[in-house]
């Protein structure tokens, strides 16, 4: 649940193709709105999720996501993809 007097909070997370996706800014108010404000500035898509926010702002910085949240972030990343209009690169080697 959103309540209306809750500060505005942003959580960049940095993905590398090999690892687990790792915090790497977090904040509220302010610091929330400069967050998405560079996003928004370098063409990173966004995705509003209240509930996902919160977890993940219980992380420390250059923490990697816990394996309990791979999936939800799978489809974030997935979705980041999908409205960049990229291909995930197959990192697979071939014989």
């Amino acid at each position: 649940m959103i309540f209306e007097n809750e500060p505005l909070k942003a959580i960049a997370l940095k993905y590398d193709g090999d690892n687990a996706p790792t915090v790497t800014a977090t904040g509220e108010g302010e610091i929330a709105e400069e967050i998405i404000r560079i996003a928004k500035e370098h063409g990173v898509p966004l995705r509003q999720d209240g509930l996902l926010t919160g977890l993940l702002s219980e992380l420390e910085l250059g923490e990697e996501i816990p394996p309990v949240l791979y999936r939800v972030i799978a489809e974030v990343i997935a979705y980041a993809y999908l409205v960049s209009g990229k291909v995930p690169v197959n990192k697979e080697k071939s014989d």
